[in-house]
């Protein structure tokens, strides 16, 4: 019998803090400038027990921080530390991808302030050249093999 053990890869440790719905959904609302607890509950829909597990779990990884607005009785708002902030790029490829594919997808909120969003591409820091994705390191791999 072969030993079958899961490919080990920054994509599952990433998906471990922020791969679940509700999780993606918070730092939507914190990238449209949404702070509070209230207004992300409302405009995520998620349960409350469910938002208070997630907000927690994103403040112990260090993808975003509670900062006090008001003593009594104690209020924070959340914002996005450095670490959250590099998540933006995900965030726009899954509203890119959703408004291709999905039927009946809704108008996102624009996320430029120019005019129309257009699409985005991801391209090599080194030399600029757009990137060709996991299809084409998946195809390396397996000629190797």
């Amino acid at each position: 019998m072969t030993d079958v053990r899961p490919r080990a890869c920054p994509i599952a440790g990433s998906l471990d803090v922020i791969g679940e719905r509700w999780s993606l959904l918070v730092l939507r609302e914190l990238f449209l400038g949404v702070r509070r607890y209230a207004g992300i509950l409302a405009n995520t829909g998620a349960p409350r027990d469910v938002l208070t597990k997630r907000l927690r779990s994103l403040e112990a990884a260090g993808v975003l921080e509670r900062r006090r607005y008001q003593d009594r009785p104690p209020r924070f708002e959340y914002h996005l530390t450095p670490a959250g902030r590099e998540l933006e790029p995900v965030l726009v490829g899954l509203r890119e991808w959703g408004l291709r594919h999905l039927e009946d997808a809704p108008a996102p909120p624009s996320l430029h302030t120019c005019g129309p969003d257009s699409g985005t591409r991801v391209v090599c820091a080194g030399c600029g050249e757009p990137l060709d994705g996991l299809a084409a390191a998946s195809e390396e791999e397996q000629a190797l093999s």
